[in-house]
């Protein structure tokens, strides 16, 4: 089998087939593209002299592949560019370096056991899953653009709630490697290619039908209004605004109109209150739900207590009395806490989004809040809605999750994009209504099924009404988790590496 991609073109032909590959991730959504260039970049993978070639042209695809899906992580370090301005580059070329060494073990690994050919193009493939499922766990993990999630805008999406986001990853590594089978067929051997097409057709006339839409919701279904401030962040924690942004959010959650529809659930974003919060010594916070009749109001805020700062989403009942407090457990590496704090703070280094010099704290564990009216709501605070594993909790199925976020950081491009993506995806598995309230946008409300039913694009200021969509029964992902689509990924690597090796006894 004879490589393709690295004759004269070498490295930057794998490179840029990974730029391709990425398309398919939102906004783009060009998932074709995705196929296509994974099957070639398998292909090449199979066909390199050596597992150590393998692993090289994997990762040079990989580096392609992050470089262009994460380009938006160069938007946090431009909000002061004037202190972290220098470290934009490097976080880009670090990052998708660093996830392409995932992809360039896969490379190595299936090289090693199953040989070349068509074997090696199946167990890379299925390492290349397990890779995958790795990034999203290693080192706190980072499960962003994630080969699967190509699918979220299609119907191909409905297959999350059998297996996660890992099941979709295996269902694009199917299509590409069925594809790169195909492609590897020699000349004389043209008539084996239309049976290696089959399995790709798979995931394509998955993505193909259309994503059923959830339940209606019934006529007495709780009204949520969603606030979207659209607070820059360079001017998020500016003192001279601070009464400003106040009255906007209390302006924007009394709702429109001269006599505006009743809220049940009123939801800020994120840090939406323009100053640190110690409840222990706090002020009466009935101002806050001033003007909302018997809505429970639900914001994000920073919260101080014993020295340290919290990430935290506060409920206060209509009276204005605090109901219930949730602190994000799981924290941004190098922008909400820095690793091996006490040394980095010696060295000057702090995270972006410290307040005052230091970091945040964890909080306990995740938790459900309770919610008059409604019921029982899983907190998010923005990052934790990226990591499908930790949104379950114990017990009975919540009636809907609750994520507060502030895109700003992210930009105007690819990043809030993507992020509202992957909360559709967590409505799918858990398979109850999604709540989204993010500062600048895309604010929205998702249905079970994935589906937005209302939302608000980026850059805007305003309030989203919208009734909250009925739950369906949990689906097999909330009960079973990633182990299923993993045991899968692992089964397909051990068979392709013993045909491989049945094949040379033979």
């Amino acid at each position: 089998m004879r490589p393709w991609l690295t004759g004269r073109l070498g490295g930057p032909a794998l490179v840029a087939w990974g730029v391709v590959a990425g398309a398919g991730q939102a906004p783009w959504w060009l998932w074709p593209l995705t196929l296509l260039a994974l099957a070639l970049g398998l292909r090449e993978a199979a066909a390199a002299p050596s597992a150590r070639g393998a692993a090289g042209r994997m990762w040079l695809f990989g580096a392609g592949y992050f470089g262009w899906t994460l380009q938006w992580i160069v938007s946090p370090f431009l909000v002061e560019p004037e202190v972290y301005g220098w470290m934009a580059p490097f976080a880009l070329i670090l990052s998708a370096g660093g996830f392409a060494l995932f992809w360039g073990a896969a490379g190595w690994l299936g090289r090693s056991g199953a040989g070349a050919g068509r074997p090696a193009i199946w167990a890379v493939a299925a390492l290349l899953g397990l890779a995958e499922a790795a990034r999203s766990l290693v080192l706190t993990g980072f499960p962003w653009a994630m080969l699967g999630h190509v699918w979220i805008d299609t119907g191909a999406a409905r297959l999350a709630a059998l297996g996660g986001p890992h099941l979709l990853t295996a269902l694009t590594l199917l299509g590409a490697a069925s594809l790169a089978s195909a492609l590897a067929a020699g000349p004389g051997r043209g008539r084996s290619r239309p049976g290696w097409l089959v399995p790709a057709a798979l995931p394509v006339l998955a993505a193909l039908l259309p994503l059923p839409d959830g339940p209606a919701p019934a006529a007495e279904a709780p009204l949520v209004r969603i606030v979207q401030p659209n607070v820059p962040q360079d001017e998020k924690w500016s003192g001279d605004v601070a009464a400003q942004r106040l009255a906007d959010l209390q302006r924007l959650g009394r709702g429109s109109g001269a006599d505006p529809v009743p809220a049940d659930l009123v939801v800020w974003p994120e840090t939406a209150l323009p100053w640190p919060i110690d409840l222990a010594a706090a002020e009466d916070l009935k101002p806050l739900v001033r003007g909302l009749g018997d809505a429970t109001l639900v914001t994000g805020l920073l919260r101080w207590q014993d020295g340290v700062y919290y990430n935290s989403l506060l409920s206060l009942d209509p009276g204005g009395t605090v109901r219930d407090v949730y602190d994000k457990v799981h924290l941004v590496p190098f922008g909400e806490y820095v690793p091996l704090g006490e040394l980095a703070a010696r060295l000057g280094i702090r995270g972006l989004a410290a307040r005052d010099g230091g970091g945040f704290a964890a909080g306990g564990a995740a938790a459900a809040i309770e919610l008059d009216g409604i019921g029982t709501a899983r907190p998010l605070i923005c990052y934790e809605g990226i990591f499908a594993e930790e949104v379950g909790l114990p017990g009975a199925a919540p009636r809907l999750l609750l994520l507060v976020t502030n895109d700003a950081w992210f930009g105007t491009r690819a990043g809030p994009q993507q992020h509202l993506a992957q909360a559709r995806l967590r409505a799918i598995e858990q398979g109850v209504p999604l709540v989204r309230a993010a500062n600048t946008g895309i604010s929205a409300m998702i249905d079970a099924r994935g589906r937005i039913t209302a939302s608000l694009p980026l850059g805007v200021q305003g309030a989203l009404d919208a009734p909250l969509p009925p739950a369906l029964a949990p689906p097999p992902y909330a009960r079973w988790g990633d182990g299923p689509a993993l045991l899968l990924m692992v089964l397909a690597a051990a068979g392709a590496i013993a045909v491989d090796r049945g094949v040379r006894r033979a």
